[in-house]
């Protein structure tokens, strides 16, 4: 029995919304191919959505550095971000206000 891969889309929850699939990420004009795990909610003391994930370890990224600007895109829409801690296993935090990539 073979399994096909659904296409990512966002997923609506009650908190926000999620995506959990393929990206890309652009940091100083390089475009790096990743996998992404995202969610946002809006916050209504500030009055903004906040987006917020992980990227997959990835062999791509060793020369990134934290706290890097990054452009984020899904196949949905595109978003500006920073990262932030890489985890022990390798996964970069990521972060965002506003509108999500997806």
């Amino acid at each position: 029995m073979t399994t096909m891969r659904q296409a990512p889309r966002p997923i609506a929850h009650s908190a926000g919304a999620a995506y959990d699939g393929p990206a890309e990420i652009t940091v100083e004009r390089t475009v790096h191919a990743v996998e992404v795990q995202l969610r946002s909610e809006f916050q209504p003391l500030d009055g903004h959505t906040h987006w917020h994930g992980r990227i997959a370890a990835s062999s791509a990224l060793p020369d990134v550095d934290s706290g890097a600007t990054i452009t984020l895109h899904t196949p949905f829409d595109s978003a500006a971000g920073r990262l932030s801690d890489r985890d022990p296993w390798g996964r970069f935090r990521i972060s965002g206000l506003g509108r999500p990539p997806f």
